[in-house]
């Protein structure tokens, strides 16, 4: 028997800054970093490297992502590119194709899932360098400091409750095939669960080793160090085509944004292979269609059409080349001058390749998952290549100044959330807050989830020219995506900010002393 809840979180308003996560002690553990003086970038750091202890099962340091910035004061905005990389010897001869679907992207099934689990589906990841990279050029903390945090909770180790019991629980079964996820998430064979009013923790000493290690030697231990040295003879042990040359020649990469507007509004995101590109394809159809006073009918309609037809071009154009999931964690953060951060990491699908490498410790990712493995399509399998990913953070700004950075968790889920959320406080005006609270659509796939707390002319007005399906709004199967964002009224000097309302561990968290 499935229980259902009715839920209403509210959105956090402050003088001072705010941290938007997908993890309670996450959150906290940033909103510390600005009550210390910190910046909106030093709390996203420290806030992401919790979140790779914390909620592993969605991002990590195992893994890759994307980030804007942009200043409190000039509205100047920087992205990073800090994805997954193919290992430079990889061959796509060995993904060979066989009959059935796989996964998410329907794409032709690979023989033994080689590119979803395994050593085989492991890219080089690129969160270490990101992360590091970004503190360099805009935070104030070292990057020794900005993990201790993350070390403190590693070493106590992840909360146990009935949450991180049940997400466990999803994936035991993939997790069984690795030997290090096993000893490290089914320590008694079986999901750690603590009976009792007392909640446990699941301690991560080799992830623990591991910061340490890059607390002393620096952040270019992982890619050029003793770190790398035991990543990537783990790694080829293992089966992967991952070599010590592939980390040491990782770099994130800095960009000039990709710049669009919708009914006015600048927006600015990530360029390139990203969802940001398709979230301004899907936003400029939408400006074709006239708002009325709130969502309805007519609108539902319109998201699916402006979606879809985004997607149709998505899938069979882009991806490195071209001519010219789930499991994610977004966060979004304001400090108290205004400078905003919209942050997305990800270890791709839950537990990433469910390969925990005994000595290293960290759960890596599975970003062989984001190519299609049909060759000569525009994202296919390629040694050294960058896949297209489904992260789409946003920043958009009024007056050449900041006043909204948000994005979202769950794979091909992200970008139609996050234009949905986008049109709910462009067209509608809406709060964070009831923007969060209202009723979405997934058209991510071919077929449209329309939440059941909908209106009943919803899905009778979509299904007049898409498959509709009407499904509950659930922890799991997670059926629209997990949004986080915060924003700014630059006239009143005030933040606000809104974590996913239905998620038990989302928060936001206030600098001390305000909220």
């Amino acid at each position: 028997m499935m229980q259902t809840w009715t839920v209403r979180r509210r959105e956090v308003r402050s003088a001072g800054g705010l941290v938007a996560a997908q993890n309670r002690e996450a959150a906290e553990a940033g909103a510390a970093v600005l009550a210390a003086g910190g910046n909106a970038m030093d709390a996203a750091v420290v806030t992401v490297l919790c979140l790779s202890v914390l909620e592993p099962w969605l991002s990590g340091v195992g893994g890759g992502g994307f980030m804007l910035h942009a200043d409190g004061g000039s509205g100047e905005v920087a992205t990073l590119d800090f994805n997954v990389v193919a290992p430079k010897a990889l061959n796509p001869a060995d993904y060979p194709l066989e009959d059935g679907a796989g996964g998410w992207f329907q794409w032709p099934k690979v023989k033994d899932d080689r590119n979803v689990i395994g050593y085989p589906s492991i890219a080089i990841p690129g969160t270490i360098a990101g992360l590091s990279a970004a503190l360099e050029r805009f935070g104030t903390l070292s990057f020794g400091d900005a993990l201790e945090p993350a070390i403190r909770f590693a070493e106590r180790g992840m909360a146990i409750d009935w949450f991180s019991s049940l997400c466990i629980s999803i994936d035991a079964r993939n997790l069984r095939t690795d030997p290090g996820a096993t000893a490290l998430f089914l320590p008694d064979g079986g999901p750690p669960f603590v009976p009792g009013p007392e909640d446990g923790a699941l301690p991560m000493p080799g992830q623990a080793a591991l910061l340490k290690r890059l607390q002393k030697n620096g952040a270019r231990d992982f890619y050029e160090g003793e770190t790398a040295a035991i990543l990537a003879g783990e790694l080829a042990a293992g089966g992967s085509r991952a070599s010590a040359a592939d980390f040491a020649a990782y770099q994130a990469t800095w960009r000039e944004p990709l710049r669009g507007s919708y009914r006015g509004h600048d927006l600015a995101v990530i360029p390139g292979l990203s969802g940001g590109p398709s979230l301004l394809a899907a936003l400029g159809r939408l400006e074709a269609w006239a708002p009325g006073a709130a969502p309805n009918a007519d609108s539902a309609l319109a998201y699916a059409r402006s979606i879809r037809e985004t997607y149709a071009d998505r899938l069979n154009t882009m991806g490195h080349a071209a001519a010219g999931g789930d499991c994610t964690s977004h966060v979004s953060v304001v400090d108290r001058n205004g400078s905003m951060v919209s942050l997305t990491n990800t270890i791709l699908s839950r537990f990433g390749s469910k390969v925990v490498p005994p000595r290293s410790g960290i759960l890596m990712n599975n970003g062989m998952m984001w190519f299609d493995p049909r060759p000569g399509t525009a994202n296919a399998i390629a040694p050294g290549a960058k896949p297209l990913a489904n992260m789409c953070p946003v920043l958009m700004l009024k007056d050449g100044l900041p006043v909204l950075a948000l994005g979202a968790a769950g794979g091909r889920m992200i970008f139609p959330t996050v234009a949905q959320i986008l049109s709910y406080v462009v067209d509608f005006g809406m709060s964070l807050e009831d923007a969060f609270q209202t009723p979405r659509l997934d058209c991510s796939t071919p077929t449209i989830k329309v939440n059941r707390t909908a209106g009943e002319d919803i899905a009778a007005r979509v299904a007049t020219a898409y498959p509709v399906e009407i499904v509950a709004d659930t922890l799991y199967p997670t059926n629209f995506a997990i949004p986080s964002a915060a924003a700014r009224d630059v006239g009143a000097g005030v933040n606000v900010a809104m974590a996913h309302h239905s998620s038990p561990w989302a928060s936001v968290a206030a600098e001390a002393g305000d909220g």
